[in-house]
């Protein structure tokens, strides 16, 4: 057989179009729901079937169980989802990912759908420059609708045929000769493609070609389909190796929940297939095992039936395999809660818009960040043991140099999502984000230097007297109160934020007020020679950096409600 390299580009090629499709119908989907698609996200709670219908939905829309199942994990390390929900969600996600094949068996080959994807562009193309929001997200969704179906159409075109090319059939055949052993070789062939594919989705649309034209059998394609299952964990998998702990044991929950389910389906393999067989004939249609053109409808009912079932089995064991998961990945403590940014998206099938969600849970807890590493600073007020003193400069020193990374990183991260098409609201969000990221990073630096401030002091041996670390705690306190109105502020959404930020700015006058008291009281203090000269200086510093933390502060909550940052 002869399979040139123009060829196999023209393959590889229709391969991209249909997976560009299906990048561009998803996310002018979730530019559609926009806020909406967000709220579902951020509504979840600990019901396992709720979990289990979001998971759904969410992988109905972007069409990849790789692409759900990587934000469940990037959504766990940053603390959004917990280990119970996220397991809901993957095992919906599994049922959504079957949606493929009923697409495409009901339209992809009975109807030259390909055929309707220029007009479809047609209507879709001119809504790109229309100036509301919704219209052009409408025709990115339509854009992507027909894209995804012309490239299965030059798919079914590109690869080559077996009839015309005797070798390559005899090759394929000789693989369906080995009875159980050759099921165990088309599912290892479909792992090995979901694998390089990256998407669960793309080696269906695949299969169902190779199926529908009778180049391998049904219970060949049915392997193929049981491959993918193990494949698309892979994904979830990568993106947990940047992740803390949590985000590990969700991606092997998927892992082990995937594997069990093949495992009891092979032991039954024979026996489902051969009832969802007779449940076709019985329905009126040809047998799968005689008609070729019926095997794209057995493996949808197939894939369905499989990962229903595997679902209904272990939907209330989702407690034991979180327990096995947490065995299986112990704790390692405090080296588990290093500060780390969550898996900004993964693969080809990056989610820009949801991308928005994961980076305010990833700024909300840079922010926590910029609290805890303030909350330093009075320990070492109070702390006499040298030992102890030098252990939490040694923390703030390497808490500064956490800030500084991280807010490098975020900030990357959210100018490149910015330059991916974006609702307005979106790109808003991801302006104020940046704002608030550059805010705590200022914190980070005034922390420091109170940090170094402290440990100069303890050098000179300059002491607070017992007033003046009664006014810090009153400042220390003021300025902790400020941050949790900002937290909340950055935790409800900018609608919160808005009715709120009169409490900040409440807290904003008081902190400044406090500061211009203490510093007349100082003056007076050294005129009339109360105090000690450096304690005094050191105690004036001190409250100026709890002001500039609370102008920081304060221009945070603003952010979050979208008033006064340009």
């Amino acid at each position: 057989m002869n399979f040139s390299l123009f060829q196999f580009l023209t393959l590889f090629g229709a391969l991209s179009l249909f997976l560009f499709g299906m990048k561009v119908m998803s996310e002018g989907i979730q530019k559609l729901a926009g806020d909406k698609m967000r709220g579902i996200l951020s509504a979840m709670t600990s019901n396992r079937f709720l979990g289990v219908l979001t998971g759904f939905f969410i992988t109905t829309l972007v069409q990849s169980s790789s692409a759900s199942t990587v934000m469940v994990v990037s959504f766990v390390n940053a603390g959004l989802l917990s280990l119970v929900q996220s397991v809901g969600v993957i095992m919906g996600a599994n049922i959504g990912t079957t949606t493929t094949a009923w697409l495409i068996s009901f339209l992809g080959f009975k109807l030259n759908i390909a055929a309707l994807s220029l007009p479809i562009i047609g209507i879709a193309f001119p809504m790109l420059y229309f100036s509301k929001d919704r219209l052009t997200s409408l025709g990115e969704t339509l854009l992507g609708f027909a894209l995804l179906f012309m490239g299965l159409g030059l798919l079914q075109s590109s690869v080559p045929d077996f009839r015309e090319n005797p070798q390559m059939f005899e090759a394929l055949e000789s693989l369906t000769g080995y009875g159980f052993g050759s099921i165990m070789i088309f599912l290892g062939i479909g792992t090995l493609l979901t694998i390089v594919l990256q998407s669960s989705s793309a080696t269906m649309a695949l299969t169902l070609v190779m199926c529908n034209n009778g180049w391998i059998g049904f219970e060949h394609g049915a392997a193929i389909v049981l491959g993918e299952n193990i494949g698309t964990t892979i994904t979830a998998n990568l993106a947990a190796l940047v992740g803390n702990v949590y985000a590990k044991r969700t991606a092997l929950a998927h892992t082990l929940f995937n594997i069990f389910g093949v495992i009891w389906m092979l032991i039954a393999f024979n026996l489902f297939i051969t009832q969802i067989n007779s449940y076709m004939v019985g329905i009126g249609l040809n047998s799968p095992f005689e008609d070729p053109t019926m095997i794209p409808f057995g493996l949808a009912i197939f894939h369905t039936a499989f990962n229903i079932t595997n679902t209904l089995l272990l939907i209330g064991f989702i407690k034991i395999i979180v327990i096995a998961v947490e065995r299986i990945v112990p704790s390692k403590g405090k080296t588990d809660e290093r500060l780390q940014l969550e898996y900004f998206g993964h693969g080809f099938l990056h989610m820009a818009e949801l991308s928005v969600l994961q980076a305010r849970r990833e700024t909300l807890r840079y922010c926590d960040l910029g609290q805890r590493m303030f909350n330093f600073i009075p320990e070492m007020v109070y702390q006499t043991d040298k030992k102890k003193f030098s252990k939490i400069l040694a923390r703030v020193s390497k808490y500064e140099e956490i800030t500084d990374r991280v807010e490098v990183e975020i900030t990357t991260f959210l100018i490149k999502v910015s330059r991916k098409q974006l609702s307005t609201s979106a790109s808003d969000q991801l302006r104020r984000l940046r704002h608030v990221c550059s805010e705590i990073e200022k914190i980070g630096d005034i922390c420091f230097k109170m940090a170094t401030m402290l440990e100069k002091k303890k050098e000179e041996k300059a002491y607070f007297t017992p007033r003046q670390r009664e006014e810090l705690d009153k400042m220390f306190a003021l300025v902790n109160e400020a941050f949790d109105v900002m937290m909340l502020n950055i935790e409800r959404g900018e609608i919160f934020a808005r009715s709120n930020i009169s409490k900040s700015n409440v807290l904003e006058k008081r902190i400044n007020e406090f500061r211009d008291n203490i510093s007349i009281e100082v003056l007076d203090d050294l005129e009339k020679g109360s105090t000690h000269v450096k304690s005094s200086f050191y105690f004036n510093k001190m409250i100026s950096s709890c002001e500039k933390v609370g102008d920081s502060i304060i221009n945070i909550s603003e952010a979050a409600a979208g008033i006064n940052i340009d």
